[in-house]
């Protein structure tokens, strides 16, 4: 099998598109398509659902996909492997991550980067704004969007999916909404930090309902995602929400809802300057590897 190829389907699969892959591969949208007709050209089979959304694997499409995903995380362990062999990475780093990924995605994993790299200290930076990297407010940062500073070096790391997901405790007491129409007789919990968007702003519902419908107010806005996880499992309404904020959360139910649900971009990110680090490229690393480990 072709490398470059399974290369590009990767991409193309996490991203859904073939112009996002081609875009965090430097890629056109139409050398990523041939790269992907040859490769199902040589195994015969169809790899991807093609429709107007995007792209959806189909189910040898998502067995070569999740093969694609191990062979990435075996990678990424033995590039950590060789950065030890040439040099132990030691010192201290300063994190910066959203709330929300912070606490629920990354806290529960970083103790294994601990264990590993035991002469690397780390200082959590949570924000939900942005620090400046290029003052050395954080060494790296996990950034839910692309990044816009020119000076900063890029890693994708994942697409992070959203879905609607309510308590079991509110459905049995409200019903289970089958529709996008269906949503009007629901509380909706939507996320609102003031100057800070986010693609499930508050509105998000009158866009989504379109301008022949009525112009939905949420029942709660919360300014922080761990805050809507917390309010979804006491019953309060129906939310959306990143795949990786439920991640874990037994008192929650993934709604099928055809919808224009929204998707973001997860990046690594740090200065130029700090491309040599022998710390920044071990946690680079590990991230990568856990990232190949999670099915989103």
């Amino acid at each position: 099998m072709d490398w470059d190829r399974l290369r590009v389907f990767y991409h193309v699969a996490e991203a859904g598109s073939f112009t996002k892959a081609g875009e965090q591969l430097n890629l056109s949208q139409s050398a990523v398509s041939r790269q992907i007709s040859a490769l199902e050209e040589s195994l015969k089979v169809s790899l991807f659902h093609r429709h107007a959304r995007g792209l959806l694997v189909t189910e040898q499409g998502d067995l070569l996909y999740r093969t694609a995903r191990e062979v990435y995380g075996k990678i990424a362990m033995a590039e950590a492997k060789l950065t030890d062999s040439k040099q132990r990475p030691d010192g201290h780093l300063t994190v910066t991550a959203t709330t929300g990924f912070s606490i629920i995605w990354l806290m529960p994993r970083i103790v294994d980067f601990m264990d590993r790299y035991p002469e690397i200290s780390i200082s959590m930076r949570i924000e939900d704004g942005e620090l400046d990297l290029s003052m050395r407010e954080a060494d790296v940062g996990i950034r839910l969007s692309r990044p816009t500073q020119p000076d900063l070096i890029q890693r994708h790391l994942m697409t992070i999916h959203f879905h609607f997901f309510a308590s079991p405790h509110y459905l049995k007491a409200w019903g289970t909404p089958k529709t996008l129409q269906d949503l009007e007789k629901h509380r909706m919990i939507m996320y609102d930090n003031g100057p800070l968007k986010s693609v499930v702003s508050p509105d998000w519902l009158p866009r989504a309902f379109g301008e022949d419908r009525p112009q939905r107010q949420p029942a709660l806005t919360v300014n922080s995602m761990l805050g809507m996880r917390r309010a979804v499992e006491s019953g309060l309404g129906i939310a959306i929400l990143p795949d990786y904020v439920i991640e874990g959360s037994e008192r929650k139910v993934k709604l099928d809802i055809e919808a224009p649900l929204p998707t973001a971009e997860a990046y690594f990110v740090y200065p130029e300057e700090q491309r040599n680090s022998a710390r920044i490229t071990a946690f680079r690393d590990f991230l990568l590897e856990k990232v190949a480990a999670t099915r989103f």
